[in-house]
């Protein structure tokens, strides 16, 4: 039987939340993502009014102050990945607004260069752009003390903002930096979690705000366009969606359409299949983030940067066809590699340590994407992929993968990441061992999470419901608890003993699945990517089952719900 588990809610908030009028099922919905009587207001109701004020991060005052001193010759230094060229397009178009032609963009390039400051990519900034007086990095420059001493020593005075955790030397760094504003190392509580295009929003409504104040700036507002690119790069990062990133992400969605830069809009125009009424996380997370990523695994991050910063339509139309036929070559590489790395797996592995060989620079673009995937079709423990000693890794909930990368640490020349992704290479011929040492850890941590009770393969729901029970009128209260993603996901329901009256395929290649319940009170559903399973479910139609599933509001034909499955298993009944 699948391992399914029921999550627990807080009695407390539960009784609260009944006792102020809603339903029960709805009640339990809240509960469960954190709500109380007092709270649940501003959370069904995120507003651009509730923001914070961005001096809650430490060295905000500080770096605003230096920058409006300083505003020639500054270049703003990113990141490669969707968060870094956000957060990169951000305090560009923001100091650009504040004196024209003032700062210029560099990314680094994955293939040659990699993550952030470092030899090569610093001397290929310093050498395009000889006259720099001042450096601001966006996504990255926490751990660069070496390359931030550098360039102060060239007498370039240097702004940090990232996101990402600081090392042993941070002391040594803040000395250093003209300013430092990072919500890891200093914030108030609801911005501890920015991304890094978050804080460069920040930094930004501080920069535009106080110019204002001054008399410095008395240009347009320019806040909404940037905040639709914090809250996309938000989404895109995996960040929580609670606080200032729940309020970040939902007003980018409203103003996606009126206020995104024109190159977004016309990269979405190509990516989006019909034109929905409203966006939801899933078209930031799953159409517009992966194309902008694209431009950086399978080219250059500078295209990606470009469509962002380029205002005519015409030329951000020639762009966005561009970066999607990379987001295409992306799919393609994907698809070759998932295919090659599962040939490869070990039975039984606590983690799958997979080694691909090739002289493709794109395919090593693709490495943590192709983990994941085979950790989600697994559903067993870490995954990492290597590619000619370059790799990354991803881990499912519970586990800590740079935990298990410090036990290998001897057979690494480098690593870095978080709990759940992270990135690394092979000593020269020191693969089996990095296997042996990263498969040891990982089997450990395996062993403490059965033993809570926490199997790597647990798929957890929100609330045990009838098929009679998942109406608009639920559909519609779900609705209004988005945007939905880490920290707030979307409400799984777990339905029993049904039987299915009838399954066929869907899409030009059958892919997926169309299925209708005996239970004529049940929704009709869809099963996304299960189209293999069509012969199985078919001869077991005598047989009851147990679904898994999100609810979906149509409006294909009569408004109603439709089911969107996650999951199916024999009923334990049967």
């Amino acid at each position: 039987m699948a391992n399914w588990r029921e999550k627990s809610v807080d009695g407390n908030r539960l009784g609260e939340l009944e006792a102020i009028g809603y339903p029960k099922l709805v009640a339990r919905l809240l509960a469960l993502r954190g709500q109380t009587a007092e709270s649940v207001g501003r959370y069904l109701g995120p507003s651009i009014r509730d923001l914070a004020s961005p001096f809650g991060l430490k060295g905000v005052d500080q770096a605003a102050e230096c920058i409006l001193g300083n505003l020639e010759n500054i270049v703003v230094f990113g990141d490669y990945d969707c968060d870094g060229i956000s957060a990169t397009a951000i305090m560009a178009r923001a100091l650009n607004a504040l004196k024209p032609g003032c700062a210029k963009t560099f990314i680094p390039e994955r293939h040659s260069e990699g993550y952030g400051m470092n030899e090569a990519s610093v001397e290929r900034m310093l050498r395009e752009n000889p006259a720099v007086k001042m450096v601001i990095t966006v996504d990255n420059g926490i751990g660069a003390l070496e390359y931030v001493k550098r360039l102060k020593a060239a007498g370039i005075k240097v702004v940090v903002t990232d996101h990402h955790l600081p090392g042993e030397d941070l002391e040594e760094l803040e000395r250093t930096a003209d300013a430092l504003v990072n919500p890891k190392v200093s914030a108030t509580e609801e911005l501890k979690e920015l991304c890094g295009a978050g804080v460069a929003f920040m930094l930004a409504n501080a920069l535009i705000g106080t110019a204002r104040e001054r008399g410095l700036y008395a240009g347009p507002k320019i806040g909404e366009s940037l905040l639709v690119m914090a809250g996309i790069a938000t989404v895109t990062d995996i960040m929580m969606l609670t606080g200032q990133n729940r309020i970040l992400v939902a007003e980018a969605l409203k103003r996606f359409r009126t206020s995104a830069p024109v190159g977004l809009r016309e990269l979405y125009a190509r990516a989006a299949r019909t034109s929905a009424a409203g966006l939801t996380c899933k078209d930031f997370g799953f159409l517009i983030g992966p194309r902008i990523n694209a431009a950086g695994r399978m080219a250059s991050g500078s295209m990606a940067l470009e469509l962002m910063m380029e205002q005519d339509r015409d030329k951000a139309s020639r762009m966005a066809y561009e970066v999607d036929k990379l987001n295409t070559f992306r799919k393609q590489v994907e698809g070759a590699m998932t295919e090659e790395a599962l040939g490869q797996v070990k039975e039984g592995a606590a983690a799958q340590v997979i080694e691909l060989k090739s002289g493709e620079k794109e395919r090593q673009g693709v490495a943590g994407i192709v983990a994941a995937r085979i950790m989600e079709k697994l559903k067993t423990g870490p995954v990492a992929i290597t590619v000619n000693g370059h790799g990354s890794c991803r881990a499912p909930e519970g586990f800590n993968v740079h935990a298990a990368l410090t036990a290998a640490a001897e057979s690494l020349e480098s690593f870095g990441g978080h709990s759940l992704a992270g990135g690394f290479t092979v000593k020269e011929g020191a693969m089996e061992n990095f296997r042996a040492k990263f498969e040891e850890a990982a089997a450990k941590q395996a062993a403490e999470l059965k033993a809570a009770g926490m199997a790597p393969d647990t798929v957890w729901y929100d609330a045990e419901v009838e098929g009679r029970e998942l109406t608009l009128e639920l559909a519609d209260a779900i609705k209004k608890m988005a945007p939905f993603g880490e920290g707030n996901e979307e409400p799984v329901f777990r339905i029993s003993n049904a039987y299915l009256s009838n399954v066929r395929t869907l899409g030009a290649e059958g892919k997926h699945l169309a299925v209708e319940f005996k239970d004529v009170r049940m929704p009709r559903a869809v099963w996304w990517n299960h189209g293999d399973k069509l012969e199985e479910l078919r001869a077991n139609s005598a047989h009851q089952v147990d679904v898994l599933c999100t609810l979906e509001v149509s409006d294909y034909g009569t408004r109603h719900v439709e089911l969107r499955l996650s999951g199916m298993a024999m009923s334990e009944n049967f």
